[in-house]
């Protein structure tokens, strides 16, 4: 065996072991501090924002807490990092965080090559256009010559390269590493277009000088399921994530509200009995890692997953984002949850 090989060899030993370590330990650290260590976005209206008391709310963030309600039954068990597109990826790598619950796109490099699970996906998103309707374009394919807002190190700047070429259009990309830099830069007229994830541009439509003179293009250039990411080699951890993100699926499949959610546990119905833990001989949440009432927990309190998506993003927020493919498979979407049997 060669050096390299050699060097290899010891290093997919010690991440052997490093795996091996952190599947015993992840949540047994999470219950020894007391919250969950959220990786969430510096700041994108909706999804992840502080308010002016330092309060986080969204999307995303109420993906945090209904894992701290699993785990604590407390959803307020949370301290939040606000992490930018780069350091996001770093920070889950080297545990500064337990979850990244940030709108990030589930690739195959970053499940492979960075050593991440994604799973399950929250937010079914594609890349668009936002322009100013002064310029009077309706449609991406008008764009060509136009200077282009994006940040560096996402998904959203290869996926515009590849728009422009394969359509043989010309751009003039005008790229920054952070979020901020890029709603400054489009706000004051640096550049014609903004791109990003369609949902992304609802959120930072808010919050421009003028929010009536922009608009986003009809287009939909690319897929860009969003869900949340935890380091792989922590079986245990990557299943209270998913099973947290598919219980409040299935508590809107079952009817279960923040608010009925006492109610429903005098359910004879056996699925809402397994579900909620009230079914004698169930073992689904002890098998996790949790109590029986894990499910319970999530839903008294952050609700079931329309309920998170409407107060937040959807008709009841000030995005108004239709449901489209994040309504439930039997409503006309795609959101589908495996079983709780």
């Amino acid at each position: 065996m060669n050096s390299k090989l050699l060097s290899a060899a010891i290093g997919a030993a010690f991440f052997a072991i490093g795996a091996s370590a952190a599947s015993a330990t992840t949540l047994e650290d999470v219950k020894a501090k007391g919250f969950v260590q959220c990786g969430v976005n510096t700041g994108l209206p909706g999804f992840a924002a502080p308010d002016a008391s330092g309060n986080w709310a969204g999307f995303d963030v109420d993906f945090c807490k209904a894992l701290a309600s699993a785990i604590f039954a407390d959803p307020t068990k949370v301290k939040y990092t606000p992490t930018n597109a780069k350091e996001r990826f770093t920070a889950l790598q080297s545990g500064e965080i337990d979850v990244l619950s940030r709108n990030t796109t589930w690739t195959i490099n970053r499940d492979t090559a960075l050593g991440f699970h994604f799973r399950p996906i929250t937010y079914y998103d594609g890349q668009g256009f936002m322009v100013r309707k002064s310029l009077n374009v309706k449609s991406a394919l008008e764009l060509s010559g136009a200077a282009v807002c994006v940040q560096s190190g996402t998904t959203t700047e290869l996926n515009l390269a590849d728009y422009f070429r394969t359509n043989n259009l010309q751009y003039n990309p005008v790229v920054f590493e952070n979020l901020p830099e890029v709603n400054a830069a489009y706000d004051a007229g640096r550049c014609d277009v903004y791109t990003t994830d369609q949902s992304g541009l609802y959120a930072t439509r808010l919050t421009l000088k003028n929010p009536d003179e922009h608009m986003v293009l009809p287009e939909i250039i690319s897929k860009e399921p969003l869900g949340p990411a935890v380091r792989q080699g922590d079986d245990q951890w990557f299943d209270i994530v998913s099973w947290t993100a598919y219980a409040l699926i299935n508590a809107e499949e079952f009817g279960i509200t923040q608010a009925n959610v006492d109610e429903m546990k005098n359910s004879t119905n056996p699925d809402i009995k397994r579900f909620l833990g009230t079914e004698a001989d169930t073992k689904i949440g002890t098998d996790l890692g949790l109590t029986n009432e894990w499910a319970y927990n999530i839903i008294k309190g952050v609700g079931n997953y329309g309920e998170v998506f409407e107060r937040n993003v959807g008709e009841g927020s000030p995005l108004k984002i239709a449901r489209g493919l994040n309504a439930l498979w039997n409503k006309g979407g795609i959101q589908y949850a495996p079983p709780v049997r």
